[in-house]
């Protein structure tokens, strides 16, 4: 089996992973870092060859550009002290304490070799958390805090990490250069993104064509990560901001095929690369054990140590900080305890952590080989192992015994209320039109009941008193419609599709018509 062909295992294990998980309830993203591991551990397969510094650069900027479409500026500054407390502050102090344990369980090892550990597995990743949380039925304000947590958390660990290793590698540490580096890292991140944001809506104006629309904004993440990178900032931050500036500017502007288009295509790069990334998650695991050898045995206390360490100092956090909001916060506390046991099992690691892994460089400036490197790997890797194969799999059963669930009775009444306020917005357009064009009243009517219409079909509750009485009367004939309307534009369909094979007839003017036919009423 080459490169090429093991590439194309893992993408069709990726499609196939979310029917199979969908249908036996664990996250796809658990179902392909088994896969991984099973794929590492047969010998005719062989090692994925991807350098270290490219893993970051091709697979974060799309998931992080994905997973930010799903939120806003807004939700995050409604969360901002709970984010910033887990983004930073935990990740600093997981960090520090795992360095702790690691220089303990080898007091000749530099500090900052176990800093490096600590910036690891601090950070716990946005794709494994909010993508199983999103299928648990959570509350969309603990759904929102993950995701924030997740995509800036990154942010200060790669910070962390790159302090550390220049501290290993030159043998130099300063905390007041440290700090700069940060500031210097964040204040570049943020210029970036919002720069290419910016950039991004002007080109979105102007090309007009929802296929370029969407294909500029695969490219911008990458743009956004590779010119922060070189300009020595922060590429995780610049790619957030750059994401979030174009998902509350962009989406506003774009056209309907645009939305359809980007939907359909974020949907689907999301999940082939989201399964790629937690394939060679467990398809690393023959190199971590190639690396640490016959060693491995001796890790197992201070595996299990940094383990407990990561678990339990996330609950400690999150229990001593939720207290200290409750007591000095707003009035109106949004989280429970049950809640923050449910954030704490959720804290699982993945993509970036074994990415920063195994970019540690092999050697320092000295010559000598960088310090426990492969004992770093092996204990990061088992830190991933644990996180998504213990806790995502119990995480349903966290959920069932806390009886954590989102409020779908709130979040259908904001929908009840949105849609009223979208009927009365199209009503009064109406008004206005019929007003200044002179409509004639019959036709003024028919639009008039073919928006309320549609609005009693997309959302019964929020339609008039009218407009329910006649969707209630076209309810009992609604089915037998339905399946008219599907049988007749099917021959329509099929009789476009035989024109195609047909001498003279444009294959391209066949699949503008069958997409017409596809998107249903408005062709």
């Amino acid at each position: 089996m080459d490169q090429l062909v093991l590439t194309l295992v893992i993408l069709l294990a990726a499609v196939l992973a979310e029917p199979v998980g969908a249908r036996i309830g664990v996250a796809p993203s658990i179902l392909m870092t088994v896969f991984g591991c099973l794929l590492a551990v047969i010998p005719v397969v062989p090692s994925l060859r991807i350098p270290p510094e490219l893993i970051l650069p091709l697979v974060l900027p799309p998931l992080l550009y994905a997973a930010a479409r799903r939120t806003s500026w807004r939700q995050f500054a409604e969360n901002w002290q709970v984010i910033a407390l887990r983004a930073v502050g935990l990740v600093i102090v997981t960090a520090i304490a795992v360095a702790a344990v690691f220089h303990a369980w080898s007091p000749a090892t530099a500090v900052a070799a176990g800093v490096v550990l600590g910036s690891l597995v601090a950070p716990p990743d946005p794709v494994a958390a909010t993508s199983m949380a999103g299928r648990l039925g959570l509350p969309r304000r603990l759904i929102v805090t993950l995701g924030g947590e997740g995509l800036f958390n990154d942010v200060t660990a790669i910070v962390i990490y790159t302090v550390g290793i220049q501290a290993v590698v030159t043998g130099l540490f300063s905390p007041l250069h440290a700090l700069g580096d940060f500031l210097i890292a964040a204040g570049v991140g943020l210029g970036v993104g919002l720069l290419l944001g910016w950039l991004g809506t002007v080109l979105t104006r102007c090309l007009r064509i929802a296929t370029c629309q969407v294909a500029l904004g695969l490219l911008l993440p990458f743009a956004a990560y590779a010119i922060a990178e070189h300009w020595h900032g922060s590429a995780v931050l610049a790619v957030l901001v750059c994401a979030l500036y174009l998902t509350d500017t962009v989406t506003a502007i774009g056209s309907r095929d645009y939305r359809l288009v980007a939907d359909s295509f974020w949907d689907i790069a999301e999940m082939l690369i989201t399964g790629f990334a937690f394939a060679l998650i467990g398809l690393e695991l023959r190199v971590v054990i190639e690396t640490t050898g016959r060693n491995w045995p001796a890790l197992a206390g201070v595996t299990a140590t940094v383990i407990a360490v990561v678990v339990g100092l996330r609950l400690a956090w999150l229990m001593v900080t939720w207290l200290l909001i409750r007591r000095w916060g707003s009035d109106e506390e949004p989280f429970t305890w049950r809640e923050v046991v449910v954030t704490w099992w959720a804290g699982m690691r993945g993509v970036a952590t074994v990415a920063l892994a195994l970019a540690i460089p092999f050697t320092i400036d000295s010559g000598a080989d960088f310090p426990h490197r492969s004992e770093i790997l092996f204990v990061a890797f088992a830190v991933v192992l644990f996180t998504l194969l213990v806790q995502g799999p119990t995480l349903p059963l966290v959920v069932r015994i806390t009886g954590v669930h989102a409020d779908t009775k709130q979040e259908r009444a904001v929908e009840h209320e949105l849609w009223q306020r979208v009927v009365h917005a199209e009503l009064a357009e109406l008004k206005r039109i019929a007003a200044r064009e002179g409509l004639p009243e019959d036709l003024y009517e028919k639009v008039k009941a073919t928006v309320r219409d549609l609005s009693a079909k997309a959302d019964p509750e929020a339609a008039d008193a009218d407009a329910k009485a006649t969707q209630d009367r076209e309810r009992a004939l609604a089915s037998q419609l339905r399946t008219v309307r599907v049988a007749v534009t099917e021959a329509g369909r099929r009789e476009a599709q035989a024109a195609r094979r047909e001498p003279g007839v444009p294959p391209d003017v066949v699949d503008r018509v069958t997409r017409r036919l596809d998107l249903g009423p408005t062709h």
